[in-house]
């Protein structure tokens, strides 16, 4: 096929061979390719004088024209006509060095992906341009495409080079502009026009075009906070709450989101009011479902524009450091969704993900698993991990779905999956990504952190990859929370009888760097509320949650509740309303709200309760074995061992008025939480402010106090 006709077709994988300026004998010959055009001339960007007028081809559309004196490294502009007037470009094709700029330095090092791939601003001599760069290395052609010129795959067909990346530099394009990828396949069929994978910005349904962003223009407030940072995370108290910012709280009519706007003047007060040191929220990179609540993503450079641009998403980010809050974003690597425009069979093969359906293809969510092995999707993901801590001053990666990518077989029957070279079913490749992400990470920001969901006891998750480990600075302890409900969920009359769920995550409490995550998870597909989990009466429902929520508080490991966890939202969470905040009205609900607000309270107040979270000094059985009576006691201590926080939990409704508990020191001991107080809907069930340790041995120990337990209750006591 001819170019001339590869042109037309929009099928030139070279444009630069034959279009912009190529030497001649005397001066230098431009060739244009402009469909529709009636002529062409040619002068100096931004200059009137004509230096010469182009002819056309015989090939309708391609004009060529020999100019003399054009000064070396000076721009040219096509002056074009055609039947609806005449338009001014400076032609795309005059710019083969700087569109080849990405392609010098994109495998250097990670970070350089984001910053020379997908669509960069830059200025040449004054001029505005966009730089584009994407991967199809099995393409036979690819054009950029949009409103700029009129979504014609013909106009800007892009150079494709031996990396595999496709580049084109189109001056004039700015910030604000929509464009998206027209690419053919390596038998020339047309693909569904594809958006960018590095794309900033992403509209919603139904163009999903990407739009070109500036990620320079925002200017941070948050100094104090990014240089605060830096202190020790597993020394320090972390309370997170978990948020899907699309149903955290919805406008009255419910038809439309808060935008980051309005989520900075509503959710922030009220998560430091509440006292949560970390707002964690469902992924916002954007994704084409509503119900996958951001777990299907396809723009994994964009957060998501249902809510705003990226620069109301930084504002967001700024706001929460200025008021004292962390952020940390669920990021998703473990698999993406089949719509057309992401990024399955991209260039109509197999690019990010495996071809095998074996290894390439998730049955839990019906989606791509991402080829783990491949240099450049490999480059991809570690990039994106950075990409969220550089240009949104993120404080941490909760990375989802862990244990899905660390099993070949996982979820999948016999002979449904494909054994690593060892014959095993660890996912070598997938293991050397994590730890690679990782070591990027910390490398870079050993400020921020990275936490894993993963919910089995692959070994070492949390430690550093030089110990053989992951290298994640925290993981979920799902054994701990699948345990701890299960039990709860028990009559108590029944308890006794399953003891051993609540202690025996202390077996292995100390192996990893443990939060205790009381999730979304736990609340959708048809698993109920936590306050629904909950046995019993109205009464006893809630006080079994309000005991319950005092133990999680005192046991080692930092914490994680899902929204509406804090004031006993009634129903199973949805995705598509609001959370319940009349409930608010109602004592029941409004002394859930006040309890969690005094635990977090308290468990930063009080050293014992946090220093020594992943530290086995720092915690001690009082009595584990108590099973007849379902009550449970153990004692924190801080890092100096001066000060001790004993946790008693009554998971009985039988109050006990004259309770023994054995202590370590003499001394005043005084009570900082009660679960079953009045002020939190409780049985306020007398508890006296402050005791006093007797010389008479108990559970152990050479003191003791004489205390009274309330029924259904966690209550704390500190001896300082």
């Amino acid at each position: 096929m001819q170019v001339e006709q590869q042109l037309a077709w929009a099928k030139c994988a070279n444009p630069f061979s034959v279009l912009g300026p190529h030497k001649a004998k005397k001066g230098v010959e431009i060739r244009a390719w402009q469909p529709g055009a009636k002529s062409i001339s040619v002068s100096l960007a931004g200059n009137k004088n004509v230096l010469a007028t182009l002819s056309a081809q015989p090939q309708d559309g391609l004009f060529a024209g020999l100019v003399e004196g054009l000064p070396p490294g000076q721009l040219y502009q096509l002056n074009i006509t055609t039947a609806q007037g005449t338009s001014v470009v400076i032609d795309p094709y005059q710019l083969q060095d700087e569109a080849f700029h990405a392609v010098h330095f994109i495998d250097h090092t990670p970070a350089n992906l984001y910053r020379q791939a997908g669509a960069q601003l830059i200025e040449l001599n004054g001029v505005s341009a966009t730089r584009f760069c994407v991967f199809a290395p099995n393409a036979s052609a690819v054009s950029v495409i949009g409103d700029f010129n009129r979504w014609d795959g013909r106009l800007h067909p892009m150079q494709k080079t031996d990396m595999g990346y496709w580049v084109l530099v189109i001056p004039g394009m700015a910030a604000g502009q929509r464009y998206k990828y027209q690419i053919k396949d390596a038998f020339g069929h047309d693909l569904p026009h594809k958006a960018d994978p590095l794309g900033y910005y992403a509209e919603q349904y139904p163009s999903h075009a990407s739009v070109v962003w500036d990620h320079n223009s925002y200017e941070w407030q948050d100094s104090q906070w990014m240089a605060g940072r830096a202190k020790d995370k597993y020394t320090s108290p972390m309370s997170i709450y978990e948020v899907h910012l699309g149903s955290w709280r919805k406008p009255g009519d419910e038809r439309r989101y808060l935008n980051y706007q309005e989520l900075s003047e509503t959710l922030i007060p009220y998560a430091v009011d509440m006292g949560y040191t970390h707002l964690e929220l469902l992924p916002v990179s954007e994704h084409p479902f509503d119900g996958s609540w951001g777990y299907q993503p396809v723009g994994m450079f964009a957060p998501t524009s249902r809510f705003g641009n990226p620069d109301e998403f930084k504002a967001f980010v700024d706001q929460c450091h200025q008021h004292g809050l962390g952020v940390i974003i669920d990021w998703v690597p473990a698999h993406f969704p089949e719509d057309g425009h992401g990024l399955a069979r991209f260039d109509g093969s197999h690019v990010y993900e495996y071809d095998d359906p074996r290894k390439g293809w998730h049955p839990d969510w019906n989606s791509c698993i991402y080829d783990f092995g491949r240099g450049e999707v490999r480059q991809f993901l570690v990039a994106n991990a950075l990409f969220w801590l550089d240009k949104f001053h993120i404080d941490g990666l909760r990375v989802d779905a862990v244990a899905s990518m660390l099993y070949l077989d996982y979820s999948r029957n016999e002979g449904e999956w494909i054994p690593n070279v060892d014959g095993g079913n660890q996912n070598y490749e997938a293991i050397s990504l994590l730890r690679w992400m990782n070591e990027e990470v910390y490398r870079h920001y050993p400020d921020a952190m990275t936490i894993a969901e993963e919910s089995t006891s692959f070994p070492g998750v949390s430690r550093p990859v030089s110990h053989n480990g992951l290298g994640f600075g925290f993981k979920w302890n799902m054994g701990w929370m699948h345990d701890s409900l299960h039990y709860m969920a028990k009559d108590p009359a029944y308890r006794r009888y399953h003891h051993g769920e609540m202690s025996f995550s202390m077996v292995y409490s100390f192996d990893e760097n443990f939060v205790l995550p009381i999730s979304h998870d736990e609340v959708v597909h048809g698993k109920g509320s936590l306050l629904g989990k909950m046995p019993g009466d109205e009464w006893q429902q809630a006080a079994n949650q309000r005991a319950y929520a005092g133990f999680m508080y005192g046991h080692p490991g930092k914490k994680l509740n899902f929204m509406g966890n804090e004031f006993a939202q009634a129903k199973e969470w949805n995705h598509d309303s609001s959370l319940d905040w009349h409930l608010l009205d109602y004592p029941k609900h409004e002394g859930m709200q006040q309890l969690y607000r005094q635990l977090n309270k308290v468990y930063q107040q009080y050293p014992a309760l946090y220093e020594q979270d992943h530290q086995p000094a720092g915690f001690s059985w009082i009595d584990h074995d108590n099973a007849e009576q379902s009550i449970y006691s153990f004692v924190r201590s801080s890092a100096d061992n001066q000060q001790q926080v004993y946790v008693v939990s009554n998971f009985t409704p039988v109050p006990c008025e004259h309770f023994r508990l054995g202590v370590q020191k003499p001394g005043t001991y005084r009570l900082i939480v009660n679960t079953d107080d009045g002020a939190f809907w409780g049985s306020d069930f007398t508890v006296p402010e402050a005791v006093e340790a007797q010389p008479f041995g108990w559970n152990g120990q050479p003191y003791s106090i004489e205390i009274a337990l309330p029924p259904l209750a966690t209550i704390m006591w500190v001896c300082d």
